[in-house]
């Protein structure tokens, strides 16, 4: 009989759960101060079942051997509840588009209670994939083979606990062979973000076409943006340290990053000395002085995709134009994405995108 409850709870719960992970996933791709009311609104009774499912798994007496399925579960629904609750109230706070922002942050802890069941449960297991791809057998053959407990794959925490500053955390798929080269993206989050919460941008990416996900916490507040030699050192240890524990293919190495993450990987990505092979700025600003600080033989044919939102509110788009501009003058090679829709936010659809631009060809 408790197995049967148990089995019931689940049954309810998941679901419950990725609903809501999936409708903060649109809030937070639309969300802008314009849109806030739009986007309460359109939450407004559709994730209604989850607070049940969640009361009643916690007045379940569950069975022994499922308590840490029943711990991961019930960690990620709290925390999709109170992200979607948090988002409900924000028009009423006092900085309204702040106290949304603020609620977000529930969303990477709540894929990090989850993630772990992702191997045992079909419905987690394809949340954190593309959508595409949850059909694709060699792929599930290939997750299904692999031993998701071994050391150095999934995500984990170095340097301290998730968000420690000037340190980082890291995914590697399940199905690493370190008989083969894998590409890298080093992520890089926006003011007063961490990498800890961003690396949940690419996750779901890593695992479907097999890379790996590094995703540096700035030592301060944001990035050094006028004192790069703080953290640029920084984050090429990083790479460093990871290109020697794993496999690294030094030709696809990927830097790309958030708002100030954005800034920031042109502020290192345009100089002499920077390792990576590429560069997707997202939503950043840039200013034409960024140039005369560039090595002209880095830029001269140097891959760069430029992302940025119509509707940006906090850097505007012209900011962006500026950026392909002075790049394609100085021999960049400029794939420039304006997306009408989008205002001051991370625009995860791109990075299907962004991927295929960066890795034309199947892993």
């Amino acid at each position: 009989m408790a197995d049967e409850a148990a089995i019931e709870a689940l049954a309810a719960l998941v679901p419950a759960t990725l609903r809501a992970l999936h409708a903060i996933e649109f809030a937070s791709r639309h969300l802008s101060p314009q849109t806030l009311p739009q986007i309460v609104e359109t939450l407004a009774g559709r994730n209604d079942d989850l607070a049940p499912a969640l009361a009643a798994s916690r007045a379940l007496d569950w069975p022994g051997r499922l308590a840490p399925v029943r711990d991961h579960l019930e960690r990620a629904a709290a925390f999709a509840e109170e992200t979607i609750q948090g988002l409900r109230a924000a028009p009423e706070a006092p900085q309204p588009i702040v106290a949304a922002y603020r609620s977000l942050r529930g969303y990477p802890r709540a894929c990090e209670a989850l993630y772990p069941l992702s191997p045992f449960l079909r419905p987690v297991g394809h949340f954190f994939l593309e959508q595409p791809a949850r059909s694709d057998a060699d792929l599930q053959a290939r997750l299904a083979a692999a031993d998701p407990t071994r050391e150095g794959v999934g995500f984990m925490h170095i340097g301290g606990p998730s968000g420690t500053r000037g340190a980082f955390s890291l995914y590697v798929p399940e199905y690493y062979d370190p008989a083969r080269s894998w590409p890298l993206v080093v992520a890089l989050h926006g003011g007063s973000g961490n990498g800890g919460a961003f690396l949940w941008s690419w996750v779901r990416e890593a695992r479907t076409r097999g890379f790996i996900v590094l995703a540096p916490t700035a030592s301060g507040s944001t990035w050094s943006l006028m004192e790069p030699e703080i953290d640029g050192p920084l984050i090429d240890r990083m790479a460093s340290g990871v290109a020697n524990d794993w496999n690294v293919d030094s030709s696809h190495q990927l830097l790309t990053g958030m708002s100030d993450g954005g800034t920031f990987t042109y502020v290192i990505g345009l100089d002499a000395a920077c390792r990576f092979t590429h560069l997707a700025p997202v939503a950043a600003s840039f200013h034409p002085m960024l140039m005369t600080a560039a090595d002209p033989d880095r830029v001269r044919g140097l891959p760069v995709h430029i992302v940025h939102g119509t509707q940006d509110w906090m850097f505007p788009p012209e900011m962006a134009q500026g950026a392909e501009r002075a790049l394609r003058q100085a021999g960049a090679d400029v794939t420039y994405r304006e997306v009408a829709d989008l205002s001051h936010t991370y625009p995860r659809d791109e990075n299907a995108r962004i991927l295929d631009w960066f890795l034309p060809t199947p892993r």
